[in-house]
């Protein structure tokens, strides 16, 4: 297969399993040139070594309005983009630095650590209603039940949302997922994800003008104190943005984490927790695709780009390179030097990274301890994205 046909074959819907198609790319070298014009992309970048470069090139741009503009001139009319492009998730230099540094001032190492008791309490809770939902050897999902709800509620609380809400938000932020996807975006996903970013907009901006009023022990409260004070010039339509962007990384991806690892937990429940979340953020990654742009008319290992091409980033193809990870479909939490590129690298590497391995480390082996006997019931069903990788439906039986 050419690297084209590869990558037609992951956005048709090679995605339940695009490990064999990854292999074939890795045998094509460490980046290709993409040169079919159905394709929106120029290159994929694939090998860890090069994922990792290239996320640390600053040469290599996030799609920010500055792009977008030159594509789609009426991008502001799509409240979807507006929202996006607020956010750091897309933006670059100085405007990233700024909004970023606000974000690592009040979510910190420290705040995380602080949270660890409420992740505990969260996941007893959680484990109590599966307990009475799979009485008597009834089947539960697993992937709403747990692995949806779990991180949600963390975040939800980290952030002060009420719990009554977050179900909403989850529908909200999967349709803005579904535009973000690698594959082609039709007009009724962008009509979704409008109507979803709009609604989320009013819902953040209602809420920060509250805290403003009554300030809480959340972190919105902090932002907002922060900004008022003079700290940090950041408008409330960016807090918006970042606000979606935080929920997104310390939630979506947080759920396919859990999705992900507990068909691997049941077969090594003995596994000493930090390296298993290691191997499996490596070995089924949770977000496989990322885009970058070239800013310059540009070489990159051997590719020629030419300035505004995309670059389709693969994570999930570089956490099973060969070069980096000898046999690299085996799943092994011994693994010596791992360290997954699962949240990138470089100025853009994942806020939410430590809270999504925090929760994991402590609500697994709760989940195990509760139900010793746990299994895996009827058939799964799994996403149908490549940007978050996973299941849609886990279902389990708790056992006696």
């Amino acid at each position: 297969m050419t690297a084209n046909d590869i990558v037609r074959a992951l956005a048709a819907g090679g995605t339940a399993d695009p490990y064999p198609l990854y292999a074939d790319l890795h045998r094509l070298g460490e980046a290709v040139a993409l040169t079919a014009p159905d394709l929106p992309y120029a290159a994929t970048v694939h090998s860890y070594r090069a994922v990792d470069q290239l996320m640390r090139d600053t040469s290599f741009e996030v799609y920010d309005a500055f792009w977008l503009a030159s594509t789609t001139p009426d991008w502001q009319r799509h409240p979807v983009l507006v929202m996006l492009m607020n956010s750091m998730m897309f933006s670059n230099g100085d405007q990233h630095l700024r909004m970023r540094a606000l974000f690592r001032k009040v979510f910190t190492p420290r705040r995380v650590r602080r949270m660890e008791p409420e992740i505990v309490r969260i996941t007893a809770e959680l484990l109590d209603r599966l307990a009475e939902l799979g009485a008597d050897g009834a089947e539960v999902d697993y992937m709403a039940e747990f692995a949806y709800l779990l991180p949600a509620r963390v975040v939800g609380r980290l952030l002060g949302l009420p719990d009554e809400d977050i179900s909403w938000f989850r529908s909200q932020v999967d349709l803005i997922n579904d535009w973000l996807d690698f594959r082609r975006k039709g007009p009724d996903v962008l009509a979704a994800a409008d109507e979803a970013a709009a609604g989320i907009t009013e819902y953040y901006l209602d809420l920060i003008a509250l805290r403003r009023k009554e300030p809480q022990a959340d972190l919105i409260s902090d932002l907002v104190r922060a900004v008022d004070r003079g700290q940090h010039k950041v408008t409330d339509l960016e807090l918006v943005g970042n606000l979606l962007v935080l929920f997104n990384a310390s939630f979506s991806t947080t759920i396919h984490l859990f999705g992900n690892a507990l068909p691997l937990l049941l077969e090594r429940p003995a596994t000493q927790m930090p390296a298993f979340v290691e191997e499996v953020l490596r070995y089924e990654t949770p977000a496989h695709v990322f885009i970058r742009v070239a800013s310059t008319d540009t070489e990159f290992l051997g590719v020629p780009l030419k300035r505004g091409q995309l670059v389709a980033v693969l994570t999930g193809a570089a956490n099973r390179d060969p070069r980096r990870f000898p046999d690299p479909d085996r799943f092994d939490p011994s693994r010596p030097d791992n360290q997954p590129i699962s949240f990138g690298a470089g100025t853009h590497y994942c806020l939410g990274a430590a809270l999504a391995r925090a929760e994991a480390r402590l609500a697994l082996p709760m989940v195990l301890k509760r139900f010793p006997q746990l299994a895996l019931g009827g058939d799964p069903i799994h996403t149908d994205q490549l940007i978050l990788h996973g299941y849609k439906s886990l279902p389990i039986v708790l056992g006696r």
